[in-house]
Formats: structure tokens, C-alpha cells, sequence
């Protein structure tokens, strides 16, 4: 540890607060990290109880993501592969579509599949071919443009774009009109391509709580919830107030820093419902998809086809906005269910809706530069809303942002 120390402030314990942390601790810096809730994880929650494994909101981990050897022992998560692929079921048929390449158990199924004609095939490998030897730093200077404009540019017909691509990417970006950056699309494919989609065994929140367990026991306080921050001035929301000489927001800081109080963001929402079911899933962990624009469900999946010796456990996501009770939306969602899939749903388990899901971003980065995380004299800024709606963006925002803490600390000029 240095000496003479600076008062070191973080505010919120998710993936970029804990990534701050990190890299000032591997610096010799010290900091305090407060957080409103009663863990970490911020937006990567996971509710376990009665032998049930939970995610609030259905979230993977892509171990492609250049950032995560320098925060996470990947290994140690016991991270479980999702095959490369989805199960679509549509007018009462079930397709199964996914790279031959990776799994062979998708050769012939993805040739014949009817989501999409042969040309759509080719063009999967030819964009997975591009992307590959495409930086993802050359994919966050491409001009962008929407998803939908990008994949009907590129030749793809809509009978695959509606059949696969909106339904899958919907699950990912969280709206259903694929209008999110091409450069998001591209980053995403090239992920996708070259690793895994994956959770950890024992659910999404492990992540955090491995970053969480890198640092001293006492230096994350809970339950605290900070009211706003003026100047070396922390305020908390019962009046107290303490000086912090570098404070690193680690959160949407709209309303904790006065001249950011306009700059709220708008936020894409999902709904996940878990149900028990007599159903025994796939026997493989993959993603079931519904692409009829009509329904409400847009992905789904079986919890015992993943986790060991888990209860038959179904999760469904709901992208659409929709007025319903929970009552409601666990009815119609049964229904839809059962007339789409033939899958039987029972008893609702649990009902999570995530109104703060993912930050609606106009304009894409990859990352930061240190030198832009700095609000002012004494506030620093993190979290992915800063750059992309993604894990990788948050770990290495939160990296950034403590570099820029350090140079100030050192009187280093950042280049």
C-alpha cells in the first residue's frame, strides 16, 4: 500500500465498480466502495433458494470478452457452454439451427432447416469469416447504421431475419426492431463466433462475487445509499456527508452529480418469468426461440438443462413492453407457450422485471480513454452506459476510469 493515501471513493459494487477497484488495488490504491443494495453484482443478480438457481433478468456471460482474464479466473466459475445454436419453433415445427463448424450436431439440421434459404446460410459463414479477422477495435470505427439496415444490406433475406435473427439478437439487445448499432451486431457475432455463450454454475451474480472476493473484506459497505455529490462532497441520502478527494461514479450519474441531472438515460426493459414444468427440457443447454411477432415470449430455456440436478424449471423472456399484471402476463405467456411449443408450463416460480436492463445508447464505443472518464477536478465516471450495453464495456470503463485516478494522483499526463 502507498503512502499518504487519498481518499478514494466508489460508488455502486457492479462489474465496473469492482473492475475500479481492482485496478487500484493492483496499483497500491486504497478506496471505499459504497453500494445502495445488499451485494454486489448492480444490474448481475442471482437469487438462490430452496435448490434453485435464479437470474434476475436472463444474462450470459460471452468468454470471448477481450476484458475478462484480467478480472476473472474463467476456470474457476465452472462456466457451462450453451451449444451454438437455438431450437426455433414456428407454425407448429421445431427447427434447430447452429454452426456446423463448432458442433456437428448442426450440420444437417442447419442445411435443410426452413428459418431461412441456403444463401442465408452462406452468408452466416462468409459475416463469420469477415468478423474473424476484424478487430473489435476496427468494428467500433465502422460507420454505423441499425442492425436490421446492416443485415438486409448485407443480403440476408427476411424470412431468416425474422426467423432468426430478431428473435435471437431481441433476447441480446433487448428491443425487437434489431435498431441497435450495427457496430453492437458486429461485436456481438464476432463474440459469439469465437467463444462461448456461458453461465456460471452457480448463476450469473458469481461473477461479481468472484471480483468481489479480490478485495479486502471491509471495503465494500452496503446498504448505503449516496444522495448526491458536489465537489469533494459526498451526500448521503440521510444527510450525512464526508469529503472524498477522487470519486469514481460507477453508475448512471445523472442524479447524483448536479450539471448531469438532464442527461438521464433511457433504459430497455425485459421481463423474466420462471415457471416449474414436468417438461425435461432439451437435454442440451441451448436457447429456445419463438419468433411469431404476435406472442410476447421471445426466448427461453430449461434451468435443469444446465445447472446439475436442478428441478424442471423453465425461463422465459418477455422483451415486449406490455401493461399486465403479473397474474396477466404469466397467463397469456402459459398460453402462448403451450400453443407455440407444445411445452407445458406450471406453477409461476418468480417474476423478476428489470425496467433498467440495458442503457438505450444513440452512438457506440469499444472503451474509454482514461483520459475521458474525468467529469471534474474531482468526479470520475464508469459503468457500460459510457460506451456499450455489454460486461466487457463496464470491466474495462471501470479500469479506465481508476487509470485516470492514478495519473491524477501521480500528476501523470494520460495519452
Amino acid at each position: 500500500m502507498k503512502d499518504n493515501q487519498p481518499n478514494i471513493t466508489i460508488i455502486g459494487a457492479g462489474a465496473s465498480g469492482l473492475a475500479a477497484a481492482i485496478t487500484l488495488k493492483k496499483s497500491g490504491y486504497h478506496c471505499t466502495v459504497l453500494e445502495q443494495a445488499k451485494s454486489v453484482g448492480g444490474r448481475v443478480q442471482t437469487l438462490r433458494e430452496n435448490g434453485l438457481l435464479l437470474d434476475d433478468g436472463f444474462q450470459v456471460l460471452l468468454d470471448a470478452y477481450p476484458a475478462l482474464p484480467e478480472f476473472l479466473d474463467l476456470p474457476a466459475l465452472n462456466l457451462i457452454k450453451f451449444l451454438p445454436g437455438s431450437m426455433i419453433f414456428k407454425d407448429g415445427k421445431t427447427y434447430k439451427l447452429g454452426d456446423p463448424r463448432r458442433n456437428a450436431s448442426f450440420f444437417w439440421k442447419t442445411i435443410y432447416t426452413g428459418v431461412g434459404s441456403f444463401k442465408d446460410k452462406w452468408l452466416v459463414f462468409s459475416l463469420s469469416r469477415k468478423l474473424k479477422n476484424k478487430s473489435v477495435e476496427a468494428i467500433f470505427q465502422e460507420p454505423e447504421t441499425r442492425t436490421l439496415d446492416y443485415l438486409q444490406d448485407y443480403g440476408f433475406s427476411s424470412k431468416i431475419i425474422h426467423n432468426f435473427f430478431k428473435p435471437f439478437y431481441a433476447g441480446i439487445f433487448l428491443e425487437t426492431e434489431l435498431s441497435t448499432s450495427s457496430r453492437m451486431f458486429e461485436f456481438v457475432f464476432k463474440m459469439f463466433n469465437e467463444g462461448n455463450a456461458t453461465l456460471p454454475a452457480k448463476g450469473i451474480q458469481a461473477i461479481p462475487e468472484q471480483m468481489a472476493s479480490q478485495l479486502a473484506a471491509d471495503q465494500i459497505k452496503f446498504e448505503q445509499k449516496v444522495d448526491s455529490i458536489q465537489g469533494n462532497t459526498i451526500i448521503m441520502e440521510d444527510g450525512q456527508q464526508f469529503k472524498s478527494d477522487f470519486t469514481i461514479v460507477a453508475t448512471p450519474a445523472g442524479s447524483l452529480v448536479p450539471n448531469l441531472s438532464s442527461q438521464d438515460l433511457d433504459w430497455h426493459q425485459v421481463t423474466v418469468l420462471y415457471f416449474e414444468t414436468d417438461h425435461a427440457g432439451f437435454n442440451e443447454p441451448i436457447i429456445g426461440l419463438v419468433p411469431n411477432e404476435d406472442c410476447l415470449i421471445n426466448n427461453f430455456h430449461f434451468l435443469n438443462d444446465i445447472f446439475d440436478n436442478h428441478r424442471n424449471v423453465i425461463s422465459i423472456s418477455v422483451v415486449k413492453p406490455h401493461n399486465l399484471s403479473d397474474q396477466q402476463l404469466a397467463e397469456r405467456v402459459v398460453k402462448e407457450l403451450r400453443e407455440e411449443t407444445g411445452i407445458k408450463a406450471n406453477e409461476l416460480v418468480r417474476c423478476f422485471h428489470i425496467p433498467k436492463a440495458l442503457p438505450q445508447l444513440e452512438s457506440l464505443n469499444y472503451a474509454m480513454p482514461p483520459s475521458e472518464t474525468q467529469l471534474n477536478q474531482h468526479v470520475f465516471l464508469a459503468g457500460d452506459q459510457l460506451s456499450n450495453g455489454s460486461l466487457n464495456a463496464a470491466l474495462l470503463n471501470g479500469k479506465a476510469a481508476a487509470q485516470a485516478v492514478i495519473a491524477k494522483i501521480e500528476d501523470r499526463v494520460l495519452v
